[in-house]
């Protein structure tokens, strides 16, 4: 494998991973980012994950380039079917889209963690009596967008769910699976920014610094032993929990790459893919292809590293010879209106001397708010 499609709704996290490992990344996405453009051999932007607007770029990259192989990233929790799609054209190295969309089924979903004796925050599937702790939120959601709390007079359809709000902190777990082993890649905290009354829990960055005892790590490292079985989950996934007085709760497991892949080893997406093609990590099994195979040593404890989405504070448009930050990531074009509350890049700390690396993204999205305004 020369050539990888690379398929989400940003695809430069997964064209950078694709270069990381000598691949040349054919993207399909929505933004068409200058970094995207620059780490991609060729590129198509696109209206909309939805197979009627892929369909038309998929055939260019399998007329053009011959591409037999594809990678999914975010965006496809509203366009489930698409997977399907892509699965009937190319190799899928993911999720199979059965099992992608299984996690979309919140019932079923909840209902075997409940089996499985996995605690959750309480959920419902019809509107509880009283409104008071209570989430209204997408089944097929993503990064907390659409999540808001539960209000009397709210309008209420088929695609939503109620849950229990839970106090804690929020985190996440990214891990490697072939169907049924797991490895844990690394347990990370996140945190959310309230960008409106109506969009109070949207996901605003993630850092691979986790302070869980190890014990509570080995509960919900076996938690996922049973889940990956279960799910039948393959390559990268990550699994978003509550921490609090000394327990845990799940919320969701993302069947895909995550944002928090960026925080950890360069080689990551080799792993995913030998995990997708049925040799697993650590396993006696000869690689079945030479990326696949590059990387058969324990996953090294990377230094601390935080990502953060910068987001619109007001309507803006990119100025035309704009000079990006080295650690600025997912650059839009010049030119490009960004609307107040929509990301306008993603921006990324390591820890420098006793500076947390937290702290140097507030630091970091400061700058380059400021840096925008002056223009």
């Amino acid at each position: 494998m020369e050539t990888v499609l690379i398929v989400a709704s940003s695809g430069r996290m997964l064209a950078q991973a694709a270069t990381n490992i000598g691949l040349k990344p054919l993207v399909i996405d929505l933004f068409a980012d200058l970094d995207t453009q620059a780490l991609a051999e060729d590129f198509r932007q696109v209206k909309s994950l939805a197979e009627p607007d892929l369909a038309p770029a998929v055939d260019y990259f399998i007329e053009r380039y011959a591409v037999t192989d594809v990678i999914y990233g975010s965006g496809f929790e509203c366009f489930p079917q698409s997977l399907h799609y892509l699965n009937s054209r190319l190799m899928l190295l993911g999720n199979d889209p059965d099992v992608f969309s299984g996690q979309l089924d919140k019932q079923a979903f909840f209902s075997t963690l409940k089996q499985l004796n996995i605690p959750y925050p309480e959920v419902v599937f019809d509107a509880p009596d009283c409104v008071e702790g209570w989430l209204l939120k997408p089944m097929q959601g993503q990064g907390g967008v659409g999540i808001r709390r539960y209000q009397a007079d709210d309008s209420i359809d088929n695609s939503v769910y109620w849950q229990k709000f839970q106090a804690g902190t929020p985190h996440s777990v990214l891990f490697l699976a072939d169907g049924q082993q797991v490895q844990v890649v690394g347990f990370n905290s996140q945190w959310s920014v309230r960008l409106s009354a109506s969009q109070p829990f949207v996901f605003s960055g993630v850092s691979n610094s986790c302070d869980l005892a190890d014990a509570h790590k080995a509960v919900i490292t076996a938690w996922l032993k049973q889940m990956v079985q279960v799910f039948a989950l393959k390559g990268l996934n990550s699994l978003d929990f509550i921490h609090a007085d000394g327990c845990s709760f799940v919320l969701e497991i993302n069947p895909r790459p995550s944002a928090s892949m960026q925080l950890y080893d360069q080689g990551l997406l080799a792993r995913h893919i030998q995990s997708c093609e049925g040799v697993f990590v650590g396993a006696t099994s000869v690689a079945k292809s030479p990326e696949a195979g590059r990387l058969k040593s324990p996953l090294q404890s990377p230094p601390q590293t935080a990502c953060q989405i910068v987001y619109a504070t007001h309507d803006l448009t990119i100025p035309e010879r704009f000079e990006w930050p080295e650690w600025c990531m997912d650059l839009p074009k010049p030119g490009a209106f960004v609307p107040t509350r929509q990301p306008i890049c993603s921006i990324i700390a390591h820890q420098k001397h006793s500076r947390s690396a937290a702290v140097q993204l507030l630091i970091k999205q400061q700058l380059i708010l400021n840096k925008l305004e002056r223009f």
